[in-house]
């Protein structure tokens, strides 16, 4: 049967439980009487809704409220338990996997450290992340006891450009970690055990970013941001719809300075050449600096800040290390004095671990070059502060994807066709991978 708008009666019934999974979503505990005028939907419709996903599961009674002069009007939510998604972020350190509810309550994690030594190809040997993959998702469900029928989805938030195609699904370009044309969501099906209705949602690690802190951080509200992820490298991604999924930015790659430094996608003058920690680390390295000897990018980092702003009074500060700083906090300026007159957002905010470090420092540094390069007008209506959710915001956006998806559907489960074999690539992990 059609409606008149030409949607079936199966269209406006999933449209029915998408707005009211939502809504509980952001705003449960609700009565069905306040969910009526929040969904726009009639007392009746939103009545045999709730009916329908409570004999799911999908959403349980959560006590009650007194009425103005009746009986106490019984709330409903979202069951944490009524499904549970998986998030992943291949980072520049390691990977870490987190299991979550509907809650988005942590349940299980696993971290993978990468090399911190050697070529960066070697880092990111596409068989051993995954492998990575298909241990830390064994482990993860295994450790909060979650049979995976029960997932909605596997995200993963990866290091580059995301293209999709038929046979292959999600194929990642990532040119500053050696990934040319990796067909992972291929790879993941073929060898991380995991039922084939189970969806992979594979994107960018700043648009991933981007949607957990518009979602619950600090974009919280703001009807448009550029959200920047500062790690090994840069990347960022523009939202200007809240609740959609943004578009990723390689802001990194923005050329900064004609002929300038050589960055690690090859091509001269980027700002991650100039602002990514990796290259901070070499820039103090080169200037005379001294980063701890075998240490990872993440305690190196530490170790330069603590040496350009020492905690101590009295103690003067690394000379070398803080003239790298503040001239990284100009070019981060005029980064992002960029963002503002490209997109003139309503927030700029900073993550990833190394934005969290570098911002806690110098961020009023960085808006003031960036209030001085941009247009006076888009800079004054722009708001420049760091992301709430701390360094795991990533794998947070990750777990997100497949539950947007979920709600999109109207709380369906997806039966997922799986995946035709791919001869070549699964001959040449078989004799790494295997256990």
């Amino acid at each position: 049967m059609h409606a008149r708008s030409g949607r079936t009666v199966r269209d406006l019934r999933r449209e029915n439980r998408t707005a009211v999974l939502r809504r509980l979503y952001f705003d449960g505990p609700m009565s069905r009487l306040t969910l009526g005028p929040a969904t726009g939907l009639s007392s009746g419709s939103v009545s045999n809704v709730v009916a329908e996903l409570v004999a799911e599961g999908l959403v349980e009674e959560a006590g009650s409220v007194d009425s103005a002069g009746g009986r106490p009007r019984t709330l409903v939510r979202i069951t944490p338990g009524g499904g549970f998604m998986i998030g992943v972020d291949i980072g520049e350190t390691r990977i870490r996997i987190e299991l979550f509810d509907l809650a988005l309550t942590e349940l299980a994690r696993t971290e993978r450290p990468l090399a911190s030594s050697g070529p960066r190809t070697a880092r990111y040997d596409v068989d051993l992340v995954v492998a990575h993959l298909r241990e830390g998702v064994a482990e993860v469900l295994r450790t909060a006891e979650v049979p995976a029928e029960r997932l909605l989805g596997v995200g993963v938030g990866v290091p580059g450009i995301v293209a999709r195609t038929p046979e292959d699904g999600a194929v990642v370009h990532g040119q500053t970690v050696g990934w040319n044309a990796v067909p992972l969501e291929r790879l993941l099906r073929e060898h991380v055990e995991l039922p084939a209705s189970v969806p992979y949602w594979i994107d960018n690690g700043a648009k991933t970013l981007g949607q957990a802190e518009m979602w619950f951080g600090a974009g919280r509200g703001a009807r448009s941001a550029v959200v920047v992820l500062f790690g090994s490298g840069v990347g960022a991604c523009v939202v200007t719809d809240p609740m959609g999924p943004g578009r990723a930015l390689e802001w990194g790659h923005l050329t900064v300075r004609v002929r300038g430094r050589r960055c690690r996608c090859g091509s001269q003058g980027c700002l991650e050449a100039y602002a990514g920690a990796e290259a901070l680390l070499e820039r103090w390295r080169e200037a005379g600096g001294r980063p701890p000897e075998g240490a990872d990018e993440e305690t190196a980092l530490t170790a330069m800040l603590t040496a350009a702003y020492p905690a101590e009074a009295g103690t003067p500060p690394d000379a070398t290390a803080l003239t790298v700083l503040e001239e990284t906090a100009e070019y981060l300026g005029a980064g992002f004095a960029d963002l503002i007159n490209l997109f003139q957002p309503e927030r700029i905010l900073v993550g990833g671990w190394a934005g969290l470090q570098l911002g806690a420092r110098f961020l009023e540094t960085v808006t003031g070059y960036a209030r001085e390069y941009a247009l006076r007008y888009p800079a004054s209506r722009t708001g420049i502060g760091l992301g709430t959710l701390g360094p795991e915001a990533v794998t947070v956006g990750a777990a997100l994807l497949p539950l947007v998806d979920f709600f999109a559907q109207g709380g369906r489960r997806p039966e997922a066709e799986p995946t035709p074999p791919s001869p070549a690539w699964q001959t040449a992990l078989r004799d790494r991978v295997s256990p």
